[in-house]
């Protein structure tokens, strides 16, 4: 399967860099096909242009300046998500890549003002997310990372795929153990796509 792996974390030593190197190995000992996509390491400009939002309904004008991200996304049969949560949402170049690539033209169209999706080949979707916040935090503020993979993004797939959340809270406060534990369910997670 062609696996469209999105990494957001600007540290190479963080224990975000070990989740997605342990999603990768994973991945590619279960035999996928892994577009690595490091954000941070590619260089990503999350920045949405005044010509960006000019042209945001016109395509394929809208995807020139993000077509080979526009293009890896049209090949991914599986989409993962590694990412830190910060402040109860996704780091600025993660969001910037959803707005940037996720496009008009590209991950749905517009007919007679309703949105159809172009996502369908997308069968699984597996989102890794570190929280500094605890579980009942994030509940409490209403936990937008996860209703954005859960809701949104899983109503954009095929509509017989699948969507994993495999969050870990409080990153601050978590053992070795604890964190020891979540590699293996993420390694586990990567294995059974």
């Amino acid at each position: 399967m062609k696996v469209l792996l999105l990494f957001s974390h600007p540290v190479e030593s963080s224990f975000g860099a070990a989740v997605h190197e342990t999603a990768r190995a994973a991945l590619v000992a279960a035999g996928h096909d892994v577009d690595d996509c490091d954000l941070y390491a590619e260089g990503f400009d999350p920045v949405l242009s005044r010509r960006d939002r000019l042209t945001y309904h016109s395509h394929p004008e809208n995807m020139e300046l993000v077509a080979d991200h526009c293009r890896r996304l049209d090949k991914a049969e599986a989409l993962v998500i590694v990412t830190p949560i910060w402040n109860f949402g996704y780091p600025a170049i993660l969001k910037g890549y959803f707005d940037r690539v996720w496009l008009p033209g590209v991950s749905f169209d517009l007919v007679e003002g309703k949105v159809q999706s172009r996502l369908h080949h997308i069968r699984k979707v597996v989102a890794c997310f570190t929280y500094g916040s605890t579980a009942m935090l994030a509940f409490l503020s209403g936990n937008p990372p996860k209703k954005i993979v859960k809701r949104v993004i899983r109503a954009q797939i095929n509509p017989r795929g699948s969507c994993r959340f495999l969050p870990l809270y409080d990153m601050n406060r978590n053992s070795q153990e604890i964190r020891a534990r979540y590699l293996k369910t993420v390694a586990g997670a990567m294995a059974a796509l």
